[in-house]
This record gives structure tokens, sequence and C-alpha cells, in this order.
């Protein structure tokens, strides 16, 4: 904590949280077992951004892929979603929720949950916590560049006129900034079609921990590595220096 500048925490945190299977396979145990113990380290994690002064935090939870795992795990993954969104929690730390994904595709008790949550919410004040689920950039590209092309097919915008502003504008985190950090657990060096487009100059940590180990202090570890780097946002670093 003494490490960490206060007025240089991150202003949007966006992890992939990788591990959960492994860590269970690891201590001998199914892989459901994991994503309940990912699960709790959501919580934790939620909080203690929330403290940090986070503004948004977005979790990589059930990517367009994932709809090829065994049906087992993908019950237990919508079981949990849907057993813990605790709406306690977030209102106890002002938190709103939000998702971004494709709805649709999920059962309808989970999106009847999550509809709940987010309406119950969003008075909150604080911290903007986002799950991404049934997610993945080139759904979300493609459904933009569809959403563009109708409006020039109805004549509401020339095709010349198309900016990176109207690109950003049509994706489904429209309402809120891109993300500062990316942080992805479990050791893989990869970003598995999450926020490609928003990520452009995001800062990368990566760490070998599984989400389930994945704790406070590794969070405020990967803060403080971030805090040590000089975004240039393609500038040179005498610019920047120039600039502070």
């Amino acid at each position: 904590m003494q490490q960490l500048d206060n007025s240089r925490i991150p202003a949007h945190i966006a992890i992939i949280m990788d591990g959960n299977g492994r860590w269970a396979k690891a201590k001998g145990l199914p892989r459901t077992a994991g994503h309940v113990e990912g699960v709790a380290t959501v919580k934790k994690i939620t909080e203690e951004a929330t403290r940090l002064g986070v503004k948004y935090l977005t979790l990589y939870t059930f990517s367009t892929e994932n709809w090829n795992r065994p049906v087992e795990e993908i019950e237990a993954l919508m079981h949990l979603v849907l057993t813990n969104l605790e709406e306690e929690i977030f209102m106890k730390n002002n938190v709103r929720f939000r998702m971004i994904g494709e709805m649709e595709r999920l059962p309808q008790s989970v999106q009847k949950r999550l509809s709940e949550c987010i309406e119950r919410t969003s008075v909150n004040t604080g911290m903007t916590m986002i799950v991404a689920l049934s997610y993945s950039s080139r759904w979300e590209l493609t459904r933009a560049a569809r959403m563009l092309a109708e409006d020039v097919k109805e004549g509401r915008l020339s095709s010349e006129d198309i900016n990176e502003e109207m690109i950003s504008s049509r994706l489904t985190t429209n309402f809120m900034p891109d993300p500062d950090l990316l942080i992805r657990t479990g050791g893989e060096l990869r970003i598995s079609n999450y926020l490609l487009w928003q990520c452009a100059y995001s800062e990368f940590y990566f760490t070998d921990e599984f989400w389930p180990d994945f704790t406070e202090e590794s969070l405020r570890k990967a803060i403080a590595d971030y805090q040590q780097r000089q975004r240039r946002y393609g500038k040179t670093g005498d610019q920047v220096s120039d600039e502070e």
C-alpha cells in the first residue's frame, strides 16, 4: 500500500480471470470447484478495487468460444452466475452493475437475474463493475460494423463520415472509458478475443497466479507495476515528460 500513488490509480481495470480449472485440477478437485472459488475471488477483488478508487472494473467471465465447453461445465457456470449476483454486495459498496455480451444466448433465468441486478444497482454512484458474459471482441466489432452498414444503407450516415468515434459509439462498451490496465491471471500471454479495440493503448500485466489465488495484495502489486510505466500513446518519452 505504501508503494501506491493514490493519484495514479487506473480508472479502468479489465481482468481476464484465467486458471479456475487448472487450480482445481492441481488440487484433485472437479473444474466446477475452481469456478466456485473464482467467484469468491471476484467478491474480494471487487471490494478492494472499490476501496482503492478504481472507477470501472471489467471481468471476462464467459466468452462466446466458451459455449464449446462440456455441457455440464456450462450449466455449472450459468448456475454460479444465477446464484452469486448478490445485490447486497453491490449496494453495500455503492457498486453499479453492468453486463456486456450476447445476453440473448443466455438462459432466460440468467437473463432475468442480470436485468434485475442492473436495474436495482443503477442508482449506485461508486465503481461500475462490468461482467463480460457470452462476449468476444470479434462478435462486438462485427455487430458494430453491421449497425454502421445499416445506417449507411438507410441514408442516416455517409460512409465517408465513419470514424473511430462512431465505431466506439456502436460498441457495447460505449458507456465507459477504455481500460488503463489489463490483468491476466493463469500464466497465459494472450488477450483471447477480449476488448481488442478498447485495449489499443492499455498497459498489460500477466501473472502466473491462477484466478482463485489472486488476492487483494496481488491487485495492489499489479497497480504498483502499472504506476512504474510511462504511457506514451505514440509519443516519445521526452514528449510525455515535458507534458507532465
